[in-house]
């Protein structure tokens, strides 16, 4: 198979999954090496496909849904509530980012749609014992959030409030 068709195949696998696909599982479906799938992302992300990297794979990023930003603070021990707050009302967390004082705006693409996710995002943070972006913002944080609708949001944006984490 040629690299014209082999990305054209990649783009499908994509385009046909809610969650990330690794690297590794991609080259494992087309018979090919992990290298070559990082070789064909580039050229695909090259060609303006919006390709996300996130901890648990490749993520093509649908901008044809309804996206707003939420702010939020809370503690390190409310995380998988916020994230399953979201998520179990119908959204997809893009990324987390922060406006740092000095260095701007920090942003890491995540890609969390259901429980399960947000639980690997939990263990990810425990066993590698990393501290959460918002610890170096006083808690402060921003997600942005992707649904199906606008409805979606605003009943995500309501759990959130109702919550305290949301902040105005």
């Amino acid at each position: 198979m040629n690299g014209e068709k082999r990305r054209e195949l990649i783009l499908e696998m994509l385009q046909s999954n809610a969650t990330p696909l690794s690297g590794s599982e991609l080259a494992k479906r087309l018979g090919i090496t992990r290298q070559v799938i990082v070789h064909d992302i580039a050229l695909l992300r090259a060609a303006n496909q919006n390709i996300l990297s996130t901890h648990r794979g490749y993520i093509l990023n649908n901008p044809t849904r309804a996206q707003r930003i939420f702010k939020v603070k809370h503690s390190g021990d409310q995380i998988a509530d916020e994230l399953n707050a979201i998520v179990d009302a119908g959204g997809r967390i893009l990324d987390v980012f922060i406006d740092h004082k000095l260095y701007g705006e920090i942003k890491v693409p995540l890609s969390i749609a259901s429980r399960k996710a947000v639980q690997e995002f939990i263990d990810f943070i425990a066993t590698e014992e990393a501290s959460p972006l918002s610890q170096l913002t006083d808690e402060f944080h921003f997600h942005t959030v992707e649904a199906d609708s606008e409805e979606i949001l605003d009943a995500i944006e309501e759990e959130l409030k109702e919550k305290g984490y949301l902040v105005p």
